[in-house]
Protein backbone atom coordinates (compact mmCIF):
# COMPACT_ATOMS: atom_id res chain seq x y z
CA UNK A 1 0.00 0.00 0.00
CA UNK A 2 2.58 2.33 0.98
CA UNK A 3 4.56 1.39 -2.24
CA UNK A 4 1.91 1.86 -4.52
CA UNK A 5 1.17 5.65 -2.84
CA UNK A 6 4.86 6.38 -3.75
CA UNK A 7 4.29 5.31 -7.26
CA UNK A 8 1.65 7.39 -7.39
CA UNK A 9 3.32 10.54 -5.80
CA UNK A 10 6.17 10.05 -8.31
CA UNK A 11 4.05 9.95 -11.29
CA UNK A 12 2.09 12.93 -10.33
CA UNK A 13 5.34 14.91 -9.77
CA UNK A 14 7.09 13.62 -12.62
CA UNK A 15 3.75 14.96 -15.12
CA UNK A 16 3.69 18.11 -12.91
CA UNK A 17 7.45 18.86 -13.91
CA UNK A 18 6.68 18.32 -17.71
CA UNK A 19 4.01 20.03 -17.58
CA UNK A 20 5.81 22.95 -15.60
CA UNK A 21 8.79 22.32 -18.87
CA UNK A 22 6.19 22.04 -21.00
CA UNK A 23 4.63 25.41 -20.49
CA UNK A 24 7.93 27.14 -20.23
CA UNK A 25 8.92 25.73 -23.65
CA UNK A 26 5.91 27.15 -24.99
CA UNK A 27 6.49 30.73 -23.60
CA UNK A 28 9.75 30.54 -24.78
CA UNK A 29 8.96 29.30 -28.10
CA UNK A 30 5.93 31.99 -28.52
CA UNK A 31 8.27 34.59 -27.32
CA UNK A 32 7.61 37.75 -28.27
CA UNK A 33 4.05 38.02 -29.22
CA UNK A 34 4.41 42.06 -28.52
CA UNK A 35 6.76 44.58 -28.55
CA UNK A 36 9.67 45.80 -26.80
CA UNK A 37 10.55 48.51 -24.79
CA UNK A 38 14.66 49.36 -24.34
CA UNK A 39 15.22 51.71 -21.70
CA UNK A 40 17.97 54.33 -22.23
CA UNK A 41 19.24 56.60 -19.47
CA UNK A 42 20.40 59.47 -21.78
CA UNK A 43 18.92 62.24 -23.88
CA UNK A 44 18.40 61.60 -27.28
CA UNK A 45 20.70 62.26 -29.75
CA UNK A 46 23.66 61.33 -28.09
CA UNK A 47 26.13 58.52 -28.51
CA UNK A 48 23.85 55.90 -25.98
CA UNK A 49 20.69 56.98 -27.54
CA UNK A 50 22.33 56.62 -31.16
CA UNK A 51 23.89 53.21 -30.80
CA UNK A 52 20.38 51.90 -29.43
CA UNK A 53 18.82 53.04 -32.35
CA UNK A 54 21.41 51.61 -34.88
CA UNK A 55 21.44 48.18 -32.65
CA UNK A 56 17.29 48.39 -31.86
CA UNK A 57 16.00 48.13 -35.39
CA UNK A 58 18.26 44.92 -35.92
CA UNK A 59 16.79 43.14 -32.94
CA UNK A 60 13.17 44.10 -34.13
CA UNK A 61 13.78 42.16 -37.77
CA UNK A 62 15.28 39.32 -36.22
CA UNK A 63 12.69 39.22 -33.36
CA UNK A 64 9.81 39.95 -35.60
CA UNK A 65 8.38 42.45 -32.89
CA UNK A 66 9.10 46.49 -33.16
CA UNK A 67 11.62 47.71 -30.24
CA UNK A 68 10.73 50.62 -29.11
CA UNK A 69 13.16 53.34 -27.98
CA UNK A 70 12.61 55.18 -24.18
CA UNK A 71 14.78 57.27 -23.11
CA UNK A 72 14.56 57.47 -19.57
CA UNK A 73 17.60 60.49 -18.34
CA UNK A 74 18.52 61.45 -14.89
CA UNK A 75 20.57 60.73 -11.55
CA UNK A 76 23.07 59.44 -13.70
CA UNK A 77 21.44 56.80 -15.44
CA UNK A 78 20.06 55.35 -12.00
CA UNK A 79 16.35 56.10 -13.40
CA UNK A 80 16.33 54.20 -16.08
CA UNK A 81 17.99 51.12 -14.23
CA UNK A 82 15.63 51.28 -11.56
CA UNK A 83 13.01 51.74 -14.33
CA UNK A 84 13.83 48.00 -15.22
CA UNK A 85 14.81 46.65 -12.38
CA UNK A 86 10.77 46.98 -11.50
CA UNK A 87 9.81 45.75 -14.77
CA UNK A 88 8.15 42.53 -14.89
CA UNK A 89 10.93 39.72 -15.78
CA UNK A 90 9.22 38.60 -18.78
CA UNK A 91 11.80 40.01 -21.61
CA UNK A 92 9.77 42.82 -23.24
CA UNK A 93 12.04 45.25 -20.91
CA UNK A 94 15.59 45.68 -21.87
CA UNK A 95 18.24 48.73 -20.15
CA UNK A 96 20.97 49.90 -21.96
CA UNK A 97 23.52 49.15 -19.27
CA UNK A 98 26.14 51.85 -19.39
CA UNK A 99 29.76 52.26 -17.14
CA UNK A 100 28.36 54.27 -14.81
CA UNK A 101 26.24 51.74 -13.67
CA UNK A 102 29.53 49.82 -12.30
CA UNK A 103 30.46 53.54 -10.85
CA UNK A 104 26.99 54.27 -9.09
CA UNK A 105 27.76 50.81 -7.13
CA UNK A 106 29.93 52.58 -5.02
CA UNK A 107 29.59 55.91 -5.30
CA UNK A 108 26.01 56.50 -3.99
CA UNK A 109 25.41 55.05 -0.54
CA UNK A 110 21.84 54.40 -0.75
CA UNK A 111 20.03 53.30 -3.91
CA UNK A 112 16.46 51.95 -4.18
CA UNK A 113 17.72 48.79 -6.51
CA UNK A 114 20.86 46.47 -6.70
CA UNK A 115 23.05 45.74 -9.89
CA UNK A 116 21.95 42.27 -9.12
CA UNK A 117 18.18 43.97 -9.90
CA UNK A 118 19.58 43.33 -13.65
CA UNK A 119 20.10 40.20 -15.01
CA UNK A 120 23.32 40.84 -17.49
CA UNK A 121 22.06 39.61 -21.28
CA UNK A 122 25.44 40.40 -23.68
CA UNK A 123 27.71 43.58 -24.25
CA UNK A 124 26.57 45.91 -26.64
CA UNK A 125 29.87 48.90 -28.01
CA UNK A 126 32.88 50.32 -26.51
CA UNK A 127 33.38 53.92 -26.30
CA UNK A 128 36.64 54.70 -26.30
CA UNK A 129 37.87 56.94 -24.03
CA UNK A 130 40.84 59.62 -25.48
CA UNK A 131 42.88 62.08 -22.93
CA UNK A 132 43.31 65.29 -24.82
CA UNK A 133 44.57 68.39 -24.24
CA UNK A 134 44.75 71.77 -25.01
CA UNK A 135 47.92 73.07 -27.45
CA UNK A 136 48.94 75.20 -25.18
CA UNK A 137 50.15 72.57 -22.94
CA UNK A 138 54.00 71.68 -23.12
CA UNK A 139 53.53 68.47 -22.80
CA UNK A 140 53.32 66.29 -26.09
CA UNK A 141 53.16 62.92 -24.68
CA UNK A 142 51.56 61.18 -21.35
CA UNK A 143 55.36 60.96 -20.25
CA UNK A 144 55.85 64.43 -20.73
CA UNK A 145 52.51 65.30 -19.13
CA UNK A 146 53.58 63.25 -16.00
CA UNK A 147 56.88 64.80 -16.09
CA UNK A 148 54.77 68.37 -16.25
CA UNK A 149 52.39 67.66 -13.96
CA UNK A 150 54.77 66.79 -10.94
CA UNK A 151 57.08 69.69 -11.58
CA UNK A 152 54.27 71.77 -11.24
CA UNK A 153 52.03 69.95 -8.48
CA UNK A 154 48.28 71.17 -8.37
CA UNK A 155 48.72 73.73 -10.75
CA UNK A 156 47.66 71.41 -13.92
CA UNK A 157 43.86 71.09 -14.47
CA UNK A 158 42.01 68.11 -15.70
CA UNK A 159 38.54 67.88 -16.59
CA UNK A 160 36.19 65.29 -16.73
CA UNK A 161 32.45 65.53 -18.34
CA UNK A 162 30.79 65.23 -14.63
CA UNK A 163 31.62 64.42 -10.95
CA UNK A 164 31.71 60.19 -11.02
CA UNK A 165 31.13 60.23 -14.33
CA UNK A 166 33.61 57.42 -16.64
CA UNK A 167 35.88 60.54 -17.99
CA UNK A 168 35.99 61.49 -14.13
CA UNK A 169 37.26 58.12 -12.35
CA UNK A 170 39.60 57.27 -15.48
CA UNK A 171 41.37 60.68 -14.29
CA UNK A 172 41.28 60.14 -11.02
CA UNK A 173 42.89 56.54 -11.71
CA UNK A 174 45.76 58.00 -13.91
CA UNK A 175 46.25 60.33 -11.25
CA UNK A 176 46.62 57.13 -8.52
CA UNK A 177 48.97 55.21 -10.90
CA UNK A 178 51.11 58.37 -11.47
CA UNK A 179 51.41 60.24 -8.62
CA UNK A 180 50.76 63.24 -9.82
CA UNK A 181 48.30 66.36 -8.43
CA UNK A 182 46.06 67.85 -10.87
CA UNK A 183 43.30 69.50 -9.97
CA UNK A 184 40.03 67.98 -11.35
CA UNK A 185 37.45 70.03 -12.88
CA UNK A 186 33.93 68.71 -13.50
CA UNK A 187 31.55 69.76 -16.36
CA UNK A 188 27.82 68.67 -16.80
CA UNK A 189 28.93 67.23 -20.08
CA UNK A 190 30.94 66.51 -22.82
CA UNK A 191 30.32 69.44 -24.98
CA UNK A 192 31.20 72.72 -22.30
CA UNK A 193 34.21 70.71 -21.56
CA UNK A 194 35.23 70.56 -25.16
CA UNK A 195 34.50 73.71 -25.34
CA UNK A 196 36.71 75.25 -22.39
CA UNK A 197 39.88 73.54 -23.50
CA UNK A 198 39.49 74.85 -27.11
CA UNK A 199 39.84 77.78 -25.49
CA UNK A 200 42.53 76.91 -23.27
CA UNK A 201 40.46 77.32 -19.74
CA UNK A 202 41.58 73.66 -19.02
CA UNK A 203 44.88 72.27 -20.11
CA UNK A 204 43.90 68.42 -19.85
CA UNK A 205 40.74 66.07 -20.13
CA UNK A 206 39.75 62.66 -21.08
CA UNK A 207 36.24 62.71 -23.40
CA UNK A 208 34.47 59.97 -25.47
CA UNK A 209 36.06 59.41 -28.84
CA UNK A 210 32.85 60.09 -30.67
CA UNK A 211 32.74 63.85 -29.41
CA UNK A 212 36.61 64.59 -29.30
CA UNK A 213 37.57 63.12 -32.35
CA UNK A 214 36.52 65.60 -35.09
CA UNK A 215 38.93 68.00 -32.58
CA UNK A 216 41.50 66.01 -32.74
CA UNK A 217 41.62 65.81 -36.54
CA UNK A 218 41.13 69.66 -37.29
CA UNK A 219 44.06 69.63 -34.54
CA UNK A 220 42.05 71.72 -32.64
CA UNK A 221 43.03 69.31 -29.46
CA UNK A 222 45.97 67.06 -28.97
CA UNK A 223 45.44 63.86 -28.82
CA UNK A 224 48.08 62.33 -25.82
CA UNK A 225 46.82 58.70 -25.47
CA UNK A 226 43.96 56.57 -25.46
CA UNK A 227 42.43 54.82 -22.20
CA UNK A 228 41.63 51.39 -23.48
CA UNK A 229 43.90 48.13 -23.78
CA UNK A 230 44.34 48.42 -27.27
CA UNK A 231 45.14 51.63 -29.45
CA UNK A 232 41.90 52.99 -31.74
CA UNK A 233 42.07 51.86 -35.16
CA UNK A 234 40.65 55.46 -36.56
CA UNK A 235 43.93 57.03 -34.59
CA UNK A 236 46.27 54.23 -35.17
CA UNK A 237 49.71 56.49 -34.34
CA UNK A 238 48.11 57.65 -30.81
CA UNK A 239 49.32 55.54 -28.41
CA UNK A 240 47.55 53.71 -25.39
CA UNK A 241 47.95 55.58 -21.44
CA UNK A 242 49.55 51.55 -20.41
CA UNK A 243 52.10 52.12 -23.05
CA UNK A 244 53.59 54.57 -20.48
CA UNK A 245 51.48 53.54 -17.23
CA UNK A 246 51.93 49.60 -17.30
CA UNK A 247 48.38 48.01 -16.34
CA UNK A 248 46.18 51.45 -16.70
CA UNK A 249 42.68 50.70 -18.81
CA UNK A 250 39.74 52.34 -18.23
CA UNK A 251 36.62 52.27 -20.88
CA UNK A 252 33.30 53.81 -21.30
CA UNK A 253 31.37 50.17 -22.11
CA UNK A 254 27.86 49.71 -22.51
CA UNK A 255 26.20 46.62 -22.72
CA UNK A 256 22.41 45.05 -22.41
CA UNK A 257 20.38 43.46 -19.34
CA UNK A 258 16.48 42.58 -18.46
CA UNK A 259 15.14 42.22 -14.76
CA UNK A 260 16.53 39.72 -12.71
CA UNK A 261 14.08 36.78 -13.07
CA UNK A 262 13.39 36.98 -16.79
CA UNK A 263 13.73 33.37 -18.15
CA UNK A 264 16.96 32.08 -19.22
CA UNK A 265 16.52 30.85 -22.61
CA UNK A 266 15.08 34.30 -23.23
CA UNK A 267 18.19 36.31 -22.04
CA UNK A 268 19.94 33.81 -24.07
CA UNK A 269 17.59 34.10 -27.49
CA UNK A 270 18.46 38.15 -26.52
CA UNK A 271 21.91 37.08 -26.20
CA UNK A 272 22.33 35.37 -29.52
CA UNK A 273 20.05 38.42 -31.61
CA UNK A 274 22.43 41.13 -30.57
CA UNK A 275 25.35 39.54 -30.73
CA UNK A 276 24.47 38.60 -34.39
CA UNK A 277 23.83 42.10 -34.58
CA UNK A 278 27.01 43.02 -33.46
CA UNK A 279 28.59 40.89 -36.12
CA UNK A 280 26.27 42.43 -39.17
CA UNK A 281 28.96 44.27 -42.09
CA UNK A 282 26.49 46.80 -42.05
CA UNK A 283 25.59 47.55 -38.20
CA UNK A 284 29.09 47.20 -37.93
CA UNK A 285 29.96 49.91 -40.09
CA UNK A 286 27.22 52.43 -38.78
CA UNK A 287 28.88 51.84 -35.49
CA UNK A 288 32.25 52.56 -36.95
CA UNK A 289 30.80 55.77 -38.10
CA UNK A 290 29.99 57.01 -34.89
CA UNK A 291 34.00 56.53 -32.68
CA UNK A 292 32.09 53.05 -31.31
CA UNK A 293 33.35 49.16 -31.04
CA UNK A 294 31.40 46.40 -30.78
CA UNK A 295 32.37 44.13 -27.19
CA UNK A 296 30.96 40.47 -27.48
CA UNK A 297 30.23 38.56 -24.33
CA UNK A 298 28.07 36.00 -23.65
CA UNK A 299 25.42 36.65 -20.20
CA UNK A 300 27.89 35.15 -17.91
CA UNK A 301 30.83 37.00 -19.06
CA UNK A 302 29.05 40.20 -19.29
CA UNK A 303 27.97 39.87 -15.80
CA UNK A 304 31.90 38.63 -14.55
CA UNK A 305 33.07 41.77 -16.45
CA UNK A 306 30.61 43.82 -14.31
CA UNK A 307 31.47 42.72 -11.33
CA UNK A 308 35.17 43.40 -12.06
CA UNK A 309 34.00 47.09 -13.36
CA UNK A 310 32.26 47.44 -10.02
CA UNK A 311 35.13 46.06 -7.80
CA UNK A 312 37.58 48.39 -9.79
CA UNK A 313 36.26 51.56 -10.06
CA UNK A 314 35.08 51.01 -6.58
CA UNK A 315 38.61 50.92 -4.95
CA UNK A 316 39.18 54.46 -6.66
CA UNK A 317 36.42 56.07 -5.42
CA UNK A 318 36.91 55.12 -2.05
CA UNK A 319 40.41 55.54 -2.01
CA UNK A 320 39.81 59.12 -4.02
CA UNK A 321 36.67 59.91 -1.94
CA UNK A 322 34.49 60.53 -4.46
CA UNK A 323 30.79 61.80 -3.97
CA UNK A 324 27.98 62.22 -5.96
CA UNK A 325 27.00 65.71 -6.80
Amino acid sequence: MVEASRREFLQIAAAAGASAFAASHATAQAYPVKPLRWIVGFPPGGGADIVSRIVAPWLAERLGQPVIIENKPGASTNVSIQAVATSPPDGYTLLFVAASAAVNATLFDKLPFSVRDIAPVSGLIDFPLVMVASPSLPARSVGELIAHAKANPGKISFASFGTGSTSHVAGELFKMMTGTDMVHVPYRGSAPMIADLLAGQVQVGIDVMPTGLPHIRSGALMALAVAGKKRFSGLPDVPTIGETVAGYEANSWCGVGVPKGTPQDIIERLNREINAGLADPAVKTRLANVATIPVFFTPAEFGDYVAAEIEKWGNVIKTVGVKPE
